[in-house]
């Protein structure tokens, strides 16, 4: 990879999450001495994005190109040691975006969480990314790096063997929001991934073909809605990507390092008996009208009514959006002591416990794009620290062992122990 080229390149730089990177990526340049550009298939409208966002720069390059266009995407990659794609629903996107970077040798982080798009990448194309020396990284943005760096550091820091982690998360706002909460984009990438979630056990079978090994003790799944001391409030299983992605993390620990892997479950919490219902409501029917193709382009053509007002085109403002906070706290159970093997079985029950916590602002686009932003400079920085040269990896796998935690504390987003006890 050339010094020539820019360190990174934000494609779908005129959309909402990549405008929000372009913020980001405005005051990481200038404080991590970086260069970047931008992407995307209008000039005017990327001109207005760096007018807006990036004035104070001397010179931010604008790429032109077209998704339908494989040689445009070919001679944007290579302006890139790092390209940076805000280009979703990423099922019906992403893949361009993939052969041009293996094809120019550019590494490529986005922010899908879109679990059936994530593991056919890594099925289709991890043998070529190894070969080719590049990394790809989804699942770079709220989905899932709080999660799955969160379950690492808890990992850390537990002094022992870990058997199993579950996960609480929390969202609320300080006040009163005007206007959407999540964008147009997220939610159809939501749709089409219920959509085609049959699709996920034959992927899987053919990406691990050998099973992990038999944990003991199983970590139990709770109740449907219940009630936990990790999380003030009522809970349900999160149907997000964040379990799907720590998983394939814990798999490469296990494979790469003979490291048990831990068992994990993620839920998250909603303060009123009312919250619950109206989101059991609301989720049975998307999840009934996601699987029909009418039902698919009613939930498109209306998305603040079947979200209960969180989607919409008009998006709440970024001071607004600043409001909104999250957090996930993290149970781990485990044993003092590891074992030589991984397979090994302890013989008494787990004898301690480990609490963590993490949490900051604004997880849809704020802190999203801070995520996103220092996982590529990441790349550059410590690629030496990756413990593979190449190939299509997790967050936790390709970052675990850097210093990309230390990073984002200094950005208020906060990795904390909260109890330690030993029975």
């Amino acid at each position: 990879m050339t010094d020539q080229r820019l360190d990174f390149v934000i494609f779908g730089a005129t959309g909402f999450t990549g405008k929000y990177a372009v913020k980001i990526a405005v005051q990481l340049a200038v404080e991590k001495q970086m260069k970047f550009g931008v992407s995307g298939r209008r000039k005017q409208a990327l001109e207005a994005v760096v007018k807006e966002f990036a004035s104070n720069i001397d010179d931010v390059p604008i790429f032109i190109a077209d998704l339908k266009d494989e040689e445009s995407l070919k001679k944007m990659t290579s302006q890139a040691k790092v390209l940076i794609n805000c280009c979703g629903p990423y099922r019906f996107y992403g893949e361009p975006i993939i052969k041009a970077c293996i094809a120019t040798h550019t590494h490529q982080i986005d922010v899908s969480g879109e679990p059936q798009y994530i593991e056919y990448i890594q099925l289709k194309y991890n043998k070529a990314a190894e070969e080719a020396g590049i990394y790809i990284v989804s699942a770079c943005g709220f989905d899932s790096i709080p999660c799955d760096l969160g379950i690492i550091f808890t990992q850390q820091k537990f002094d022992g063997e870990v058997n199993s982690i579950v996960t609480y998360l929390n969202l609320w706002s300080t006040s009163k929001i005007n206007g959407a909460t999540l964008n147009y984009g997220t939610y159809e990438s939501v749709i089409y991934g219920i959509a085609n979630s049959h699709e996920l056990r034959e992927l899987r079978t053919k990406l691990y073909p050998e099973k992990l090994p038999e944990l003991w003790p199983r970590l139990k799944t709770r109740g449907f809605i219940h009630k936990s001391s990790l999380s003030e409030g009522w809970s349900m299983i999160f149907p997000g990507s964040d379990r799907s992605v720590a998983l394939r993390t814990q798999r490469f620990l296990y494979e790469k390092y003979k490291q048990r892997p831990a068992q994990v479950q993620t839920y998250f919490t909603l303060n009123s008996l009312f919250a619950v219902l109206a989101t059991t409501i609301f989720g049975f029917i998307f999840l009934m009208l996601s699987k029909y193709e009418f039902g698919r382009n009613l939930l498109l053509k209306y998305p603040t009514f079947f979200s209960g007002g969180y989607i919409g085109y008009e998006m709440a403002k970024p001071e607004e959006l600043d409001k909104i906070k999250f957090s996930i706290t993290f149970k781990a159970e485990g044993w003092t002591e590891k074992l030589v093997e991984p397979t090994d079985k302890h013989k008494d029950p787990p004898n301690k416990v480990l609490i963590t916590k993490v949490s900051g602002t604004n997880p849809g686009y704020g802190a999203t794009c801070t995520f996103l932003l220092l996982s590529a400079i990441t790349i550059l920085k410590e690629s030496d620290k990756i413990p593979v040269n190449g190939g299509v990896l997790s967050p936790g796998a390709a970052f675990g062992k850097t210093s990309l935690i230390e990073e984002l504390i200094k950005k208020d987003i906060k990795f904390e122990v909260i109890s330690s006890i030993e029975k």
